[in-house]
């Protein structure tokens, strides 16, 4: 059974990533429009999923509710939040999205993505790296006065 996801860890991580907490009751969030809120920012309310396992939904408010959700997102998703965001569960509306704690599985599965991602970037850094290491210890046997042995 997946760990219980608590609303307040979650409210702690988006805070901390500096979006705004709306502190909207569940009725509000249900009946609100996305759109309505004046500033942009969160709400957050419990839910039990379909395995009986306590979870948080997320939603998005205010003018720029598209960017607060992707904002969530690539917050939750962090490494060391540790969080999964499902935007295709049951009962969600098109402004929310459910929260659970990440499985290793798909802290692994990131992990290898990021690392596939970044492999061409980490690649030319040690081209670099190498070509001004051999740039160096050239100019250091110049400097030596070694330049006719090579």
């Amino acid at each position: 059974m997946p760990r219980t996801t608590r609303a307040h860890t979650v409210a702690r991580h988006l805070v901390s990533g500096g979006l705004t907490h709306l502190r909207l009751t569940e009725t509000e969030q249900k009946e609100l429009h996305p759109a309505d809120p004046e500033t942009d920012g969160f709400a957050l309310r419990q839910h039990f999923d379909e395995a009986g396992t306590l979870v948080v939904i997320a939603g998005g408010y205010g003018p720029d509710w598209f960017t607060t959700m992707r904002e969530i997102r690539h917050r939750l998703e962090q490494p060391y939040v540790k969080c999964t965001v499902l935007t295709d569960a049951p009962g969600l509306d098109v402004h929310e999205v459910l929260v659970r704690w990440a499985t290793s599985a798909e802290l692994q599965n990131r992990k290898r993505a990021r690392a596939r991602s970044q492999a061409p970037l980490l690649a030319l850094l040690r081209q670099q790296d190498a070509a001004t290491k051999a740039v160096a210890e050239r100019q250091a046997l110049e400097d030596a006065g070694q330049s006719a042995l090579w």
